[in-house]
């Protein structure tokens, strides 16, 4: 009887243990949260066991296919195993990976992490600037890029980038106005999404190329002249790129753009200033109060409290680097100070910079019947006034050529390490040599690059130097709106080679359009030629091109000359 007792009381208690279980089982319960993804809102559920996450489902309908949505199928469950979001990213997939790591944040804890509010961009007013003489300025600053880092055959991965400032200065060299932007080109085995690419020269082979942006190479660049074309002439800027290309605060135009407006007002001196004394040594980037980095903790620590707060405010808005070798901003800004002209005018309504880049098959080939390529980079950096018409006008061009072509003084780009190229060292129109390039050939030749402006007296024309030939067709240009320079462009030069019509011509085409001309424009045009015979829209450099992207990409300004 006893033991029956005993049973029974332990069944009891059995029985009440499991209804006290299931009475403590954790609740589950279903959240959701929202971040912002390359494409736009990436939404998530979660569903939690207590605190334990148990499943996660994200959906963005908008991120790249093979790309973001990667981060969409696979990080979900890496959040699961981990219990957290300390997790690492989906490797190319940076930003979508840390849209589903905000919106899961934002479905734990809503008040800690806000979802984010669709960004609304104000075109903010120029800041108000007077001056008594005002100069005009372009610099450009070329770096090679070893890195970063390599593909997942070993290949490294090289760039080039090319930092081009258009400033205005006042008669004490304060900075009026600054539009600094970057020509950033890699080698196609690069994962990130948007990056311009450059495979080398036809007869090199190609270049390994991650298609698809996963970090795994999936091909060879096809060897061939028009893949170099197409090539070059898809080159976008790192502001043409826009919100694609996106930073830890921001896209690079915005952080650019915060800059520009803080170092107004100042000299080139004083931005190096600012620059030597607040940002890292290491990288270049403003210097922050939780860095790791023992130097710059040190630096850190030596500033007053206003100077902190003072970048407090910097970094909330930019934290990119003004020289590092994804660019030198600083020496761009002071090689525009130091390359400034007088600007003579009343009215300068706004700013305008542009680049167009031109691939070049020729001019013919070696004594081993090699061809010579090259790339011709345009940059235009106009002054407008209210009425759209040009009040100043400055335009380079940076031509690069392969080894092979025996042109003193032409700056060379004979590939990326790895590859080769014939090389005429003395250029006298034989070859010496098969150059291969090494990885301090590459930064030598890029860091050696002239325009051709700075190639100054050694770069000759028919009629006188580029830089005279340029100087006249800015001059000619003053006053017309860039409708008026094409027509200009479209009734008085050839439509073979884009040069000024002339008489004599032993082109039909050409002749035909120049005896179509009144005696009074021929006049005009026997004015021009004396002076300025170059082409305005060829193989080497469509500046034409140029002059009407610097005006579409114009900015106002706010500045009163008195």
């Amino acid at each position: 009887m006893k033991k029956l007792i005993s049973i029974t009381v332990c069944a009891l208690m059995l029985l009440s243990i499991v209804a006290c279980a299931k009475e403590q089982a954790p609740a589950t319960e279903t959240l959701t949260g929202v971040g912002k993804g390359f494409g736009g809102e990436v939404t998530v559920t979660v569903t939690k066991e207590g605190d334990k996450i148990i499943k996660v489902e994200a959906v963005g309908e908008n991120e790249t296919k093979g790309i973001g949505s990667n981060a969409i199928e696979q990080l979900p469950a890496k959040i699961v195993e981990a219990n957290s979001t300390d997790v690492d990213v989906i490797a190319g997939a940076t930003y979508t990976s840390e849209a589903i790591i905000y919106a899961v944040n934002n479905a734990l804890d809503p008040v800690k992490y806000p979802a984010p509010t669709e960004e609304v961009k104000e075109e903010k007013d120029p800041i108000s600037q007077s001056a008594a003489k005002v100069f005009q300025g372009f610099g450009l600053a070329s770096i090679g890029r070893l890195g970063p880092g390599k593909d997942d055959t070993g290949t490294p991965v090289y760039s080039t980038n090319d930092v081009f400032a258009n400033a205005l200065f006042d008669e004490n060299g304060k900075i009026l106005s600054l539009y600094v932007d970057i020509l950033e080109v890699a080698t196609p085995n690069y994962d990130g999404e948007g990056m311009p690419h450059f495979s080398g020269y036809p007869g090199q082979g190609g270049y390994n190329y991650d298609e698809n942006h996963d970090e795994v190479v999936d091909s060879k660049t096809v060897d061939t002249e028009d893949n170099f074309k197409a090539e070059v002439n898809s080159w976008n800027t790192k502001r043409e790129r826009g919100d694609s290309y996106r930073l830890n605060t921001g896209t690079w135009t915005d952080q650019m753009n915060y800059f520009q407006d803080m170092f107004v007002g100042m000299t080139v001196e004083e931005v190096q200033s600012w620059f030597d004394k607040y940002t890292s040594d290491v990288n270049g980037r403003p210097l922050k109060a939780d860095s790791d980095k023992p130097e710059d903790q040190a630096k850190y620590k030596a500033l007053s409290e206003e100077d902190k707060a003072m970048l407090a405010d910097v970094i909330g808005s930019a934290t990119m680097s003004l020289k590092d070798a994804h660019g030198d901003i600083v020496a761009a800004i002071k090689e525009a100070y130091e390359n400034r002209i007088p600007v003579e005018t009343e009215e300068i309504a706004s700013q305008g910079t542009a680049l167009v880049s031109v691939p070049r098959l020729g001019p013919g080939k070696d004594d081993k019947d090699v061809p010579v390529y090259s790339i011709n980079k345009v940059f235009a950096n106009s002054l407008f006034d209210k009425d759209g018409k040009l009040v100043s006008l400055n335009v380079d061009i940076l031509e690069v050529a392969t080894p092979n072509y025996d042109g003193a003084e032409m700056p060379h780009f004979s590939g990326f390490p790895g590859q080769s190229y014939n090389y005429d060292e003395n250029h006298d129109e034989k070859i010496d040599a098969t150059l291969t390039v090494t990885d301090e050939i590459f930064q030598k030749e890029v860091e050696g690059w002239k325009t051709k402006r700075e190639r100054g007296d050694s770069y000759r024309l028919n009629t006188g130097t580029w830089t005279d030939q340029m100087d006249y067709f800015e001059e000619l240009f003053l006053g017309m709106t860039v409708e008026e320079i094409k027509e200009w462009n479209d009734k008085y030069t050839s439509d073979l080679n884009g040069r000024p019509l002339k008489d004599g011509s032993d082109k039909p085409e050409d002749k035909a359009k120049y005896d179509a001309l009144t005696a009074e424009e021929k006049a005009m045009l026997a004015d021009v030629t004396s002076t300025a015979t170059m082409s305005l829209t060829d193989a080497h450099g469509d500046i034409i091109a140029a002059i009407v992207k610097s005006f579409e990409n114009k900015v106002a300004l706010d500045l009163t000359i008195k």
